[in-house]
């Protein structure tokens, strides 16, 4: 049976501008071929069994040719496979989909198109700049910026441009000096206003307005870089008045997330709710634990505890997995206290369908430990549901107290799934302005992703912010300068400190 092949576009760099049909064509890729400008965030929704090849440039790697990529398409439609093609952009709008197309129509093997955000229109938008306006104009034309403007038979005709409302030029940077002269000397008034949008949609976006006379020299002194897009007109001076995405306070922050991918979703999305760019580099990963003997045989016998103390969400869901494993619900623990460390924690039990008894004022486990001395837990049977790698002053503290401790293993923190090289790419490129850490865990687990040797060079311009002291003394620990250590030790306190110090 011979495949499919799917050409989308990703849109010009923010990963949320990816259409709903662009998604699923990532989702249900068995090969997935991408430029490497896209988003990573995008490459996280590929099945966990798609095969992933990059055909784009990268530093200090080849490119892949165009004719590779054809080959590549071509090669994976005839083994019967489902092939998504993502490219930056839109497949059609400057980009290579109709020879990607044409090669796979010769090949007799079908093709669909999923359009994507154009940068011509999605850069100038996050840069507060309109392509109409009902008032100022009514046409637009986009050009590309890679044809030298003064070259013999150009296929631009630069007369007739002088008569547009709006010019968008793509991929032009490099040609920008004699664009601006070749339409002057066309008749196009040296005042018209221009606006350059470096990178548009991205942390890196920045924003150089001028004129036609004055904008080349704006544009080197501002440092703007390959790619952009200049937008010429008078929607232009709209800028001021309808700029957004720069206004919002972690717009141009890249900020790592080091926590398993299935909870990193909810502060990524209050990231980017702030303007600010999450990066998921799950660092560790949760499993269930090795040998579950012994929390089998603890809930086995759960009805026999008074207390149960819950440190994390983690432990929450991993105990009640094993719970209706074992064909038990929350009736066992209908005589039984429950303690939960954080209103994160609390809410998790609750979802469950249990009231929580006690929760500490400070979510650290000596706080725990000083609010159940009230109690009177000599003689109490307390289980103690989590992770393999837990701090034990808890279980010591509270045996201190006279409590007969049953700790067992809920779930197991393992190594994550994090590419170190795109890391060592982001960091050495300058492109990680925040690194978030959630437990001692991430920090060792994110050390041991960078080569020893390089870890002060690659963080010293890196802000590092820790949701609580614990986390924030094994970074200390280990060397790094911590910059942000919230006061609530919640993802909720992390990022309000991570605004309060930006």
């Amino acid at each position: 049976m011979i495949g499919k092949v799917y050409l989308v576009g990703a849109g010009p760099g923010d990963p949320g501008l990816i259409t709903i049909k662009g998604l699923r064509c990532i989702k249900d890729a068995d090969v997935l071929i991408y430029h490497q400008s896209v988003s990573p965030r995008l490459l996280d929704y590929a099945a966990a069994d798609c095969l992933m090849v990059p055909a784009g440039q990268a530093p200090g790697k080849d490119a892949m040719n165009a004719f590779d990529i054809n080959a590549n398409l071509v090669h994976y439609a005839k083994a019967g496979k489902t092939v998504t093609r993502l490219n930056a952009g839109d497949p059609f709008a400057f980009g290579r989909g109709s020879e990607e197309a044409l090669a796979l129509a010769e090949e007799g093997i079908p093709c669909e198109v999923v359009p994507g955000v154009t940068a011509a229109a999605a850069a100038p938008a996050y840069a507060g700049i309109p392509l109409t306006d009902g008032t100022i104009n009514s046409s637009v034309t986009i050009i590309t910026g890679e044809e030298d403007p003064y070259m013999e038979k150009s296929k631009i005709p630069w007369e007739q441009l002088v008569d547009i409302n709006t010019l968008v030029f793509m991929m032009g940077l490099k040609n920008l000096e004699k664009i601006t002269l070749r339409l002057i000397s066309a008749g196009k008034d040296p005042e018209t206003p221009v606006a350059v949008v470096q990178e548009g949609t991205t942390p890196e976006q920045k924003t150089v307005s001028g004129t036609l006379a004055s904008i080349t020299g704006m544009v080197r002194q501002a440092g703007i870089k390959h790619p952009a897009v200049t937008v010429i007109g008078h929607t232009a001076n709209l800028r001021e008045q309808l700029r957004w995405v720069e206004d919002k306070p972690l717009f141009g922050k890249r900020i790592l997330i080091s926590r398993p991918v299935h909870q990193a979703a909810g502060f990524a999305e209050m990231i980017e709710t702030l303007g600010g760019e999450p990066y998921i580099f799950p660092v560790i990963d949760i499993v269930k634990p090795s040998d579950s003997s012994p929390l089998d045989n603890a809930i086995d016998k759960v009805e026999q505890f008074d207390w149960v103390v819950f440190t994390s969400v983690n432990g929450v869901n991993h105990f009640f997995r094993a719970m209706w494993e074992k064909k038990k619900d929350i009736r066992c623990l209908a005589e039984a206290k429950i303690c939960a460390i954080g209103p994160k924690t609390a809410a998790a039990v609750e979802k469950k369908g249990l009231l929580v008894d006690y929760m500490p004022e400070e979510y650290v486990a000596e706080a725990v430990i000083e609010g159940m001395k009230d109690y009177g837990l000599k003689g109490m049977k307390v289980l103690l549901p989590r992770a393999d790698i837990a701090r034990q002053v808890l279980p010591e503290k509270l045996m201190e107290m006279g409590a007969l401790v049953e700790e067992v293993t809920a779930y197991e923190t393992v190594t994550g799934s994090g590419d170190p090289d795109k890391l060592l790419q982001l960091l050495s490129q300058g492109k990680l302005h925040v690194v978030t850490f959630t437990s001692s865990s991430t920090v060792r687990n994110f050390l041991s992703k960078l080569p020893r040797q390089r870890a002060d060079e690659l963080l010293k311009d890196v802000i590092i912010a820790c949701i609580g002291p614990i986390t924030a003394e094994t970074a200390r620990k280990m060397g790094l300068t911590v910059h942000i250590e919230a006061e609530e030790y919640t993802i909720d306190g992390l990022l309000a400190a991570i605004l309060q110090y930006i």
